[in-house]
């Protein structure tokens, strides 16, 4: 089989793909897979790194306001659509696909509607509880929607193309508890907030971090994303008199590369509300803070932190009421809970869909007549 990736713009974008991408490699090893993205910087770093080939296409968004620099950036968005759609069919032709898979971002469309006006099997899959504006639009072009949340098949103008699949992770996600290693003196939270970070909540986690270091409850790991400028929060945060050195317990980074190991081992998560966060996060049946980004399109991340909360696996605080203080007072009583933690977790664990990886492929597969898996 060939297999076509379109994807792009985040990591919750991006590793979704990349897990069924693993997957196919190494249940299909005969397989070739090819990625499609739209040039971002974290597109080919985190693709090139799981050892996979990636083309990229420009390709932007849409804005909805109407002021000039609006119009003017959709009339670019509009120009490199129809430029996206000569260089898809081209790709197309040249890679010849048996199926072509969206997992999310603008890169989606072109690449989905030229493969299907090709005659190619097309799934599209829905990280958010809420559609995203291209797997809207796709959504009656292509022969499946996959969707990341149950219940969502009103939400689509096929509701008889939609099935429920839960949200694919990544290799190394598992809800074994003893996979997870935790020899530590205190409890360990980690936090973070997305591949491209958020600067309002990266200076409520220098208050929350302070707060911490002058009562040494927990020992923390933050990541401040790519737009968090890891280095200017350890300077702020470095100790008077010790300028190459961090408060005790406490360890800023601006991506964590090693997911899977650094939530395994946390006792409670702070972070947005993504789709395939909620998914790592009932994977590992992880406690969770939860304080989704209002700048998402249509409360997207409100919908999926609400659907896990009302479950009973997160605390949601909205960013407009967090502060650093609000924060820590959270964080501690929930640390010192344990019962909580533990009803917490196994909420979680309920919510997963362990085998949603095995469920997109077998769609993939009927969609292409049935192809032997190794």
């Amino acid at each position: 089989m060939n297999i076509l990736f379109a994807c792009g713009g985040t990591a919750g974008h991006i590793n979704p793909a990349l897990a069924i991408a693993g997957h196919l490699r190494q249940t299909m090893p005969d397989a070739k897979i090819l990625f499609v993205g739209a040039g971002r910087e974290l597109e080919k770093r985190l693709i090139k790194r799981a050892g996979f080939h990636i083309v990229n296409i420009r390709m932007s968004g849409l804005r909805r306001g109407f002021a000039p620099e609006d119009l003017m950036y959709n009339l670019r968005t509009a120009k490199n659509l129809v430029t996206a759609g000569i260089k898809a069919e081209k790709l197309i032709r040249r890679f010849k696909p048996d199926a072509v898979l969206g997992t999310g971002g603008y890169i989606c469309y072109p690449i989905l509607k030229k493969a299907a006006q090709l005659g190619i099997p097309t799934l599209a899959h829905e990280a958010n509880a809420v559609p995203g504006l291209a797997i809207k639009l796709l959504s009656s072009t292509v022969d499946k929607v996959l969707t990341s949340f149950p219940g969502l098949e009103g939400r689509f103008r096929r509701p008889e193309r939609v099935v429920f699949t839960g949200m694919p992770v990544r290799g190394g996600f598992s809800a074994n508890p003893a996979a997870e290693t935790p020899c530590r003196d205190k409890p360990l939270v980690v936090s973070f907030w997305g591949s491209l970070g958020s600067e309002k909540m990266n200076e409520i986690m220098l208050e929350f971090i302070n707060l911490n270091t002058r009562t040494a409850l927990f020992d923390h790991i933050h990541a401040t994303g790519e737009k968090g400028s890891a280095h200017v929060m350890k300077a702020r945060l470095k100790k008077p008199g010790a300028p190459d050195e961090l408060p005790h317990g406490i360890e800023v980074r601006e991506y964590i590369d090693d997911m899977q190991a650094v939530m395994a081992a946390a006792d409670l998560i702070i972070c947005r509300a993504g789709g395939s966060t909620i998914a790592e996060l009932t994977a590992l049946g992880k406690p969770a803070i939860l304080i989704p980004s209002p700048y998402v399109t249509n409360g997207q991340q409100i919908e999926n932190a609400e659907y896990v909360r009302n479950a009973g696996g997160a605390v949601m605080i909205h960013e407009k009421d967090c502060t650093g203080e609000v924060l820590y007072r959270n964080v501690c009583s929930l640390l010192g809970d344990k019962d909580k933690l533990s009803e917490m977790a196994n909420h979680q664990r309920a919510l997963g869909v362990p085998d949603a990886i095995e469920r997109i492929v077998d769609i993939m597969v009927g969609l292409c007549g049935g192809v032997h898996v190794r």
